[in-house]
């Protein structure tokens, strides 16, 4: 049994060409750049900010914004230069595939499905949210769930889910079109509210800038759970704000930087790859990381940190009613609104791509691979992917688990990077059109930044993230072992030759025989 068989980069392609499996190059960079926009700039801009700057960072998240991009772009380096070499359905897993191995890349695999799964259903649920805001500040009573036989059904996330999930089935290109419209919306929203923001800043308030350090005030067993891994390990009491405070920050607001992973398994749907995918992805970071340092300004100015502190969950609303401004909060909702839907669509997109790849290779049922003659999109698994979703979204309290989005994106992250390194050891013949630069440095830098990243996230997340490797490897080698399209090759071959040896053996006993 060997675990860390290789798939080769020509055999992905060649897949990839498969008729009856085969997806429809149509994206541009323009796509491709509203694509990273319309999946990272979602009501998180509006939230994690905030959240982020009351329990940990203070005035210095704009820093812990600027430690999360920095990571992300090492990251996506990375990524670009894999997806310019291998531009194929997949993302993470092909890569892994290719350098590391088929068991690591269907952890990598199962660590993306967790990502994408989790993070489409905690966004739908939430439009549902937003939704029924919008509708009161409008004077119109609408509860975001309905009790049936005693389950609080959220109805928004089954109907946002069902609307882009037909968008998908339909093509890859007109739900693009559909996304540049919302995102071009919510980009405006974004704006007004910086701009508004500004005007209410006193300098006074990013005094301290980076606050000292202190207890988490009532620490008992839950906040030992709440912690930071890096904190547990380190036998660290719970803590907030100062240095380490920063980085607890980055972590956190690091949700809002995940989705250029996303684009990068769209790789198979873009014209001219080569060259669309690296300046799609990083005109995108770009564009997004400018935004938020702009809002997490704004925020901090208006209001003290510690003002922020004592709301139960603060949010960028929270700012403008505390300066008097409450009909800021009309356009915040209208923004979260617009800014979650786009989020919705991508993720859909990209976890039904992730899947097609891992099926293709027969780690999942090969069925699921299918994609339309007409349209050229995963017809089956798209509605499949929007029907679980909508399912977990609208009947469980799947908001519990935020934190898994951003540790399996992460995990990712970290195999990304270190599988450019063997890349390019095993195969120096390749000529991808974007290179990491500094050699060596940058990948290891990239691991290291998210590796990190992920041990400041909270101790009870690492144990939900151990269950859920270990349901994955068991279904490794339960299905995905036996039924992978590589084991039958390796099969083949090796009854090929085991077949020659008998022939030989029945050849030395014939000889034997005559003499």
């Amino acid at each position: 049994m060997n675990l860390f068989r290789t798939k080769s980069i020509e055999q992905s392609i060649a897949d990839a060409d498969e008729p009856g499996r085969k997806l429809k190059r149509s994206l541009s960079t323009w796509d491709l750049m509203i694509m990273g926009v319309a999946v990272a700039v979602g009501a998180g801009i509006f939230s994690v900010g905030a959240k982020a700057a009351a329990n940990f960072a203070g005035p210095a998240v704009t820093i812990s914004f600027l430690v999360a991009a920095i990571t992300c772009a090492l990251a996506i380096m990375c990524y670009a230069e894999f997806a310019t070499a291998i531009p194929v359905a997949g993302s993470a897993y092909v890569f892994t595939y290719a350098t590391m191995g088929e068991v690591l890349a269907w952890i990598i695999g199962w660590n993306l499905i967790l990502e994408l799964f989790t993070a489409a259903a905690v966004i739908a649920k939430y439009w549902g949210i937003y939704l029924s805001k919008v509708f009161s500040l409008m004077g119109v009573d609408l509860p975001p769930a309905v009790s049936l036989g005693g389950v609080d059904l959220y109805w928004g996330a089954f109907l946002i889910v069902a609307v882009f999930t037909v968008l998908l089935v339909l093509g890859t290109k007109l739900s693009a079109r559909v996304g540049n419209i919302f995102t071009l919306i919510k980009i405006g929203v974004v704006l007004f509210v910086i701009v508004v923001g500004f005007t209410y800043v006193k300098f006074s308030n990013y005094t301290p800038f980076v606050p000292a350090s202190e207890p988490t005030a009532n620490a008992g067993a839950a906040d030992v759970m709440k912690q930071s891994f890096f904190g547990f390990l380190t036998g660290a009491a719970p803590a907030q704000y100062g240095t380490l405070g920063i980085f607890a920050g980055a972590a956190l607001v690091f949700f809002a930087f995940i989705g250029f992973d996303v684009v990068a398994t769209s790789a198979e749907e873009v014209k001219n790859p080569q060259k669309t995918l690296p300046r799609g992805i990083f005109g995108g970071l770009a564009l997004v990381t400018l935004l938020y340092i702009l809002v997490s300004l704004a925020l901090t100015g208006m209001v003290s940190y510690t003002q922020l502190a004592e709301a139960e969950s603060p949010t960028l609303t929270t700012a403008f009613e505390a300066v008097g401004n409450t009909d800021a909060a009309k356009v915040i909702a209208f923004g979260s609104l617009v800014g979650l839907t786009t989020v919705i669509m991508v993720l859909l997109m990209g976890l039904a791509r992730v899947v097609l790849a891992m099926s293709r290779d027969g780690l999942l049922p090969r069925s699921l691979s299918r994609t339309s003659e007409k349209r050229s999109t995963p017809v089956r698994l798209q509605i499949i992917c929007g029907a679980a979703v909508a399912l977990v979204a609208g009947l469980t309290n799947v908001d519990l688990l935020e934190e898994m989005i951003n540790i399996g994106t992460l995990s990712a992250f970290v195999m990304v990077s270190l599988g450019i390194l063997v890349l390019r050891k095993k195969r120096p013949d390749l000529k991808p059109a974007f290179r990491v630069p500094f050699g060596k440095v940058l990948p290891i830098v990239s691991a290291v930044l998210c590796l990190y990243l992920m041990t400041n996230l909270a101790v009870e997340t690492w144990i939900f993230f151990g269950i859920w490797l270990v349901l994955g490897i068991a279904i490794y080698f339960a299905y995905g072992q036996r039924h992978s399209r590589l084991n039958e090759k390796f099969a083949d071959a090796k009854a090929a030759v085991d077949g020659r040896s008998a022939d030989l053996d029945d050849r030395d006993d014939d000889e034997l025989t005559k003499v």
